[in-house]
């Protein structure tokens, strides 16, 4: 029987790492579909994430670590092409010599309105085979409904204003809906009391009248996640303060690993922490990355986790993993099924 839809991962998720030359014009290939969102982190320096996505269009980058608004940069990430997508010259994704990785997921191109909801959005890219929409939308200052396009509840939100200077807002209902994290900041949900987005539905969010989310005459784009399985992963688990950590099961060999303190423990002030198999090709995984911070890539025991063929498993007692009795929210991404529609299972690394 198969465990999922989803036999090649690849075809809506994948990792691709290259090295910057410095040219003005270069397209980068080999991602394995046509990407709808392309994000993007020098490995080896302190440089700003770049996430750039079809909705808004090519040149339109906004920054994973810092509040500031979507920028036009024509030398970023500038296209979409077949296979992969078009660079200039910018040092944030390709700057000579220097080893980049770039995280791309597909949606459905730049999209149509969705006018499921009382804001309308300009636009919306689903993608309901892999869970997965980008919405551009205008906020009204009021509660309002915006919808998604996925046919079912996302299990995780991202949202930034666009047009202003704001915060990014996460929200997920696997931890609840009255508080929420923020992807350019180390602060756990306690601190950020508010459900800015208060309900989820198969069509829409709910949204309050916040700036976060909602602001008047603002921009807004929302990157919506539902859970595949065998493809996609989005929960939370308790650490046990132990080497031998705790281990979450996900149904799948993970691609990619993002996870975050979110609350409880002893922990706080601890970032959002991004792993990957073409980074870290074997057990253990430690080159990490955090969304949170332009900081390059760094190593070492306070980081490491295994990717199995069926989840992951933690194997430090650090904070930023595994502290005693602290939740842990994470997305996660297949590398492979644990046993895809041809029946073939997955093996560990």
């Amino acid at each position: 029987m198969a465990y999922t839809t989803i036999n090649k991962s690849t075809d809506y998720f994948n990792t691709l790492l290259y090295t910057g030359d410095g040219s003005g014009t270069r397209n980068i290939t080999g991602v394995g579909h046509n990407p709808d969102l392309v994000w993007i982190k020098d490995r080896g320096n302190s440089q700003n994430h770049s996430l750039t996505d079809a909705v808004r269009g090519g040149t339109k980058n906004i920054v994973s670590n810092l509040t500031n608004a979507e920028s036009t940069s024509t030398n970023g990430c500038k296209a979409f092409v077949t296979d992969g997508f078009t660079i200039g010259s910018d040092n944030d994704v390709n700057g000579n010599s220097r080893n980049y990785v770039a995280w791309n997921w597909k949606a459905n191109g730049q999209g149509s309105a969705n006018t499921d909801g009382s804001i309308n959005t300009t636009y919306t890219s689903v993608n309901t085979t892999a869970g997965f929409s980008i919405s551009t939308y205008t906020g009204t200052g009021a509660n309002a409904t915006i919808g998604h396009g996925l046919g079912v509840a996302p299990k995780f939100t991202i949202i930034k204003r666009t047009s202003g200077a704001e915060e990014w807002s996460v929200q997920s209902s696997v931890i609840g809906l009255s508080n929420y994290l923020v992807l350019n900041s180390t602060n756990g949900s306690a601190g950020t009391s508010g459900a800015l987005i208060s309900a989820v539905s198969s069509t829409t969010l709910t949204v309050d009248s916040n700036s976060v989310v909602n602001g008047s005459g603002s921009a807004y784009v929302a990157y919506c996640f539902a859970e595949k399985t065998g493809y996609s992963k989005f929960g939370s688990y308790v650490g046990n303060g132990n080497a031998d950590g705790a281990f979450v099961y996900t149904g799948f060999k993970p691609a990619w690993v993002m996870r975050k303190y979110a609350t409880g423990g002893s922990a706080s002030g601890e970032g959002w922490e991004m792993l990957d198999s073409a980074r870290s090709p074997s057990n253990v995984a430690d080159e990490r990355l955090k969304a949170d911070s332009s900081g390059a890539e760094s190593t070492g025991s306070n980081y490491y986790v295994d990717f199995l063929s069926n989840g992951f498993k933690c194997r430090t007692a650090d904070n930023a993993t595994n502290n005693s009795g602290a939740t842990y929210i994470y997305m996660a991404f297949a590398e492979a099924p644990l046993v895809g529609t041809n029946n073939v299972p997955c093996t560990a690394r």
